[in-house]
């Protein structure tokens, strides 16, 4: 063998080796979609695993004007992808985009250019717009339109067309600064409007305040700047429906899960100038507040990213008109199903596509093949393109429904056109749309008259009588008016007669109060006119007004609102509850005395067994850090025993009576016990207390209160029959939800992790394996995994029921089946 047929068979087994051991090495790649549990008649394929290491993780996607797409790495470049239509065979070619611009979170193409929000720290953050400067077919030419400060997560994030075809919408996070607006649609006078002060946890974010996250309409040229709607926590994305109508998925805070203040991620229809309510630490307000905008439906805890309507896809007419949204760390893309409700809109979500890891982060329509497109990736995780089409032949849902007009609907948008008027011409149909019996249209006429100067209105406007007009003026000129007109305001509101008001009616009301005594000063004359008013009203019969009063008396250091909030503090059934009272006692220096100063500190004895998201447990240390600065030294040795007190036992204790076994409950001993022909002259109260006592408020919200790991329960009588009900209480792993299914984990070195996967990052998936516990997490090497499996046991508690009796039962089935209703039937004394 010559020395070149010697070096020519070398190099030949040498290549050979490498390709034989690039073959037998584990190549990542995105997930299965035989893994996926998928809604019937639709299919997902996965066109392509993204190579990591050389393509990053993807964030952002558009249609492309060759009817292909551009997508971008989280921190890298952009790149064209070139997919074979659905239903034909072909590669996926992707190629990088040689401009220097890159970790985008919003793309778009419109006006023959590529807009380019950027959310990194590696390109300049803000809005850029990329171009074909030579005709050459490729984009070369990138332009800065307007540098936007806000970076990471929070920062700036998606930019769409607006539905004019003129104009374009971008997408902001909370902790993007506000940039100039040309425009406003929101009144330009927020403040964070607390009754008192709040408290941080871990302080993410602690020194960024109002307006939160924003949304604004732009020209293509990026110079006009409107601001349509503010006080998101972090909308990633948003959508139009077909008739114009801008909807959004906003993000929770996961650190304050189990908390008052913490809301579930939420589908928001984000009408004219909006404000929904998002401040910093605790002080997130409750939409019940009507200077609040409520969401349209609450999804519980998730990361939201990209949202899509589903329209041009060829799908059955149902699924062409969903919001689909996609959840990023619970791997959920739903579809939203919308129904007009008065000037607004209700929905029901649908779980349309999961998966165990499936970290959704952005969604199209592909006009070129009709199908649905969505990515996985961000944080470093593996990232992947899935198609989604229908196979099915069910198109019994191909008619489209009714489009008559909604006479609401449409005076909303009518009283929204004031919302950029100049001059007071609108004055009057704002006026009579104040008392309005929907909240849209009360909060679209309120928004009309604070645009305008209150000289040419407020006479008018006090001149109203009925009770929504009142409230709405009081607030409208709280926020817009001057001090002089406190005692007007404050006698029209004495007006409204409390007792015969609705609930709804009496929170606005206590709201409406508490803006005047915030925006307009107090004085001691307005400080006892308050307590006369407000200390009859507490206790109240609901959380809500209780929350509200605790923290207006709380405010005006009442001398009889310790012993009152001291004894709610130790009666109500909800550690949020709970907590929300004694954040407001731990501000009251009036009215204690030594045996009620002991009773409040004891119950963080009680509260040191609660659990929460990561910041739960200094939310209750600075309670406690706070109220006891307001001891005197005498005070703080007297009490030290209790306050150096360390609880012997991390079960949680939401009464002060301990808990025996009275029985091991079967469902055959109790089916006929809670059929409803056997709940009557039931105990409201008590049964609340047992839902507490159960544990169940610590998962479940219920009746707009309680935890959000677990589902809502509130519409379950709904669903379900009674022994349904009680069979899932009992054997919770009989039938487990797809919903809040636990997957089963085996690693290589033989560990088995059961639970939910909540979050990633890079290789690290974050396991909960606790429902009671949101903080107890376990990391898992995505690379060490052997298996992932669903569990087949659920992760709700067994034997919840069987330290009750069975009247005890009686009651909590009555409040169960009655949906949190006081004046069902089954609570009536016959």
């Amino acid at each position: 063998m010559t020395k070149k047929q010697v070096w020519t068979f070398l190099s030949t087994f040498a290549l050979l080796l490498s390709l034989g051991s690039a073959a037998l090495a584990k190549e990542p790649t995105a997930t299965d979609p035989k893994h996926f549990k998928v809604a019937d008649g639709f299919k997902v394929e996965l066109l392509y695993s993204v190579p990591k290491d050389q393509q990053g993780s993807w964030v952002s996607m558009c249609v492309g004007p060759d009817g292909n797409l551009i997508v971008c790495d989280q921190y890298g470049k952009l790149y064209h992808v070139a997919v074979p239509d659905a239903g034909t065979k072909g590669e996926v070619a992707v190629t990088p985009i040689d401009v220097e611009i890159g970790g985008a979170q919003g793309l778009i193409w419109a006006f023959d250019s590529l807009y380019v929000v950027v959310n990194s720290g590696q390109f300049p953050s803000g809005l850029h717009r990329v171009t074909d400067s030579n005709g050459d077919g490729k984009l070369d030419k990138v332009t800065e339109l307007r540098k936007l400060k806000g970076g990471g997560e929070h920062g700036p994030h998606a930019i769409m067309l607006h539905p004019d075809g003129e104009h374009l919408v971008v997408v902001c996070g909370n902790q993007t600064n506000e940039t100039e607006f040309a425009t406003s649609r929101v009144p330009q006078v927020w403040d964070e409007d607390l009754m008192l002060p709040r408290i941080f946890g871990r302080g993410f974010m602690r020194d960024k305040m109002a307006p939160g996250g924003y949304i604004a309409k732009i020209d293509p040229e990026g110079k006009e700047w409107e601001l349509m709607a503010v006080g998101f926590r972090n909308e990633y994305d948003a959508a139009f429906n077909q008739d114009g109508e801008l909807f959004t998925y906003d993000a929770d805070m996961e650190w304050d899960l189990n908390t008052p203040w913490y809301r579930p991620t939420r589908i928001c229809h984000v009408v004219s100038g909006a404000e929904f309510g998002w401040r910093n630490g605790s002080g997130k307000w409750p939409e019940y507040y009507p200077d609040s905008t409520p969401a349209t439906i609450d999804i519980g805890p998730g990361s939201p990213t990209g949202v899509a309507f589903g329209y041009g896809a060829d799908f059955p007419q149902k699924y062409q008109d969903a919001f689909y949204a996609c959840d990023w760390s619970y791997g959920k893309l739903y579809a939203v199903h919308f129904e007009e409700d008065g000037a607004s809109y209700k929905a029901t979500a649908e779980e349309f596509i999961t998966g165990t890891p499936l970290p959704l982060t952005d969604i199209i329509v592909r006009p070129a093949d009709k199908a649905l497109y969505f990515t996985v990736g961000g944080r470093k995780v593996q990232s992947g393109l899935y198609r989604v089409t229908y196979v099915g032949d069910d198109r019994a849902e191909e008619q489209v429904a009714s489009s008559d007009s909604n006479d609401k609907m449409e005076l909303r948008r009518e009283l929204e056109k004031l919302h950029l008027a100049q001059d007071s011409s609108g004055n009057d149909l704002a006026l009579a749309n104040l008392g309005s019996d929907d909240r849209f249209i009360r909060q679209a006429a309120r928004i009309a008259l604070e645009h305008q100067d209150p000289a040419t209105w407020q006479a008018k406007a006090l001149a109203l009588s009925d009770a929504n007009s009142v409230i709405n003026t009081a607030i409208a000129l709280a926020r817009t008016g001057d001090d002089s007109q406190r005692g007007q305001v404050l006698d029209k509101l004495d007006t409204i007669d409390y007792a015969s008001a609705s609930k709804s009616q009496k929170l606005d009301l206590i709201r409406a109060y508490g803006l005047v005594l915030m925006r307009m000063g107090d004085d001691a004359a307005v400080r006892d006119r308050y307590l006369k008013k407000f200390e009859p009203l507490l206790p109240a019969q609901s959380p809500e007004e209780n929350r509200m009063l605790a923290e207006l008396l709380v405010r005006l250091q009442s001398p009889v609102a310790a012993p009152r909030l001291v004894a709610l503090l130790e009666s109500t059934p909800t550690q949020e509850q709970q907590i929300e009272l004694a954040k407001s006692l731990r501000l009251l220096k009036a009215g204690w005395t030594d045996q009620l100063q002991e009773r409040y500190f004891r119950w963080f004895h009680k509260a040191a067994t609660y659990r929460g998201g990561a910041s739960f447990a200094l939310f209750v240390q600075d309670i406690k850090k706070e109220a006891v600065e307001n001891l005197s030294p005498e005070r703080k040795k007297a009490l030290a025993s209790i306050l150096d007190h360390k609880p012997t036992s991390n079960a949680p204790v939401f009464s002060g009576k301990p808990r025996t076994l009275v029985k091991k409950w079967t469902v055959e001993d109790l089916a006929t016990v809670v059929e409803p022909s056997a709940l009557k002259n039931r105990n409201y109260d008590r049964g609340r207390q047992l839902f507490g006592e159960a544990s169940c408020f610590a998962c479940h919200r219920f009746a707009e209160q309680g935890g959000a790991i677990g589902p809502d329960l509130t519409g379950l009588s709904g669903r379900f029959s009674p022994r349904d009900i009680l069979e899932s209480t009992l054997l919770p792993s009989k039938q487990v939800s797809d919903q809040y299914q636990a997957v089963k984990i085996l690693t290589e070195d033989g560990k088995v992790v059961v639970g939910r996967i909540v979050n990633l990052h890079g290789d690290v998936i974050k396991v909960n394996t606790n429902m009671l516990d949101p903080n107890a997490m376990t990391d898992v090497n995505q690379n060490q995994i052997e298996e992932i499996a669903p569990s087949d046991k659920s992760m709700m508690p067994e034997g919840l029921l069987d330290n009750f009796t069975e009247d005890e039962i009686k009651d909590l089935m009555a409040y169960l089946l009655s949906r949190g209703d006081r004046n069902n039937a089954m609570f009536s004394e016959n």
